[in-house]
């Protein structure tokens, strides 16, 4: 895949060059909390697994993590990954932004990259996204890109000691079409 690049993001695969990267940001306690897979405290050489973890994956074409690069400063931000189901011809949306790029838009910009990945190159028929309701950053990212809300799911995880209501939001390919995508 060549890299998608937006008005101030490059994103691109993922490669073993990134793991401390992903170690350094994913280990911040307040990036963790808003996500359900980030382990906290973060492992020592946890960066490494992962990035092999999802190139294995990758290769496999049902799970594709990209790194986000802000392009002004040439520097990894975070990661976006699509986890596909061809069966059902859907794809799960998932994203995180380390805390100093926080607020600037930057998530905004990665979902609409992904979202034309995927409709367009990937083919897909649905993508949607899930996000902690406490975490209205994340579900309003979804929003600004035409994602419509589904419902919420009442103490559906339990995450950091305590249960967690999540929201659920859907991208149908006609309704991003319809968008003028």
């Amino acid at each position: 895949m060549r890299p998608i690049c937006t008005d101030r993001l490059c994103i691109r695969k993922i490669t073993r060059n990134d793991a401390k990267s992903i170690e350094h940001y994913a280990s911040d306690y307040d990036v963790a909390k808003t996500t359900l897979n980030i382990p906290h405290p973060y492992p020592k050489g946890g960066g490494k697994e992962f990035v092999t973890a999802m190139l294995e994956q990758m290769k496999k074409g049902n799970h594709y993590t990209f790194a986000i690069d802000y392009l002004e400063k040439d520097q990894f931000i975070g990661l976006i990954s699509l986890h596909v189901n061809k069966d059902f011809s859907h794809a799960e949306l998932g994203y995180w932004i380390g805390k100093p790029f926080w607020g600037q838009g930057f998530g905004t910009e990665a979902v609409q990259a992904m979202l034309l990945f995927g409709f367009h190159e990937l083919k897909l028929h649905k993508i949607f996204a899930r996000a902690f309701k406490e975490n209205p950053a994340s579900w309003r990212i979804m929003e600004k890109n035409g994602m419509i809300y589904e419902g919420t799911f009442k103490d559906h995880v339990f995450r950091m000691g305590e249960y967690h209501d999540v929201v659920f939001y859907r991208l149908l390919k006609r309704e991003f079409l319809v968008g003028g995508n």
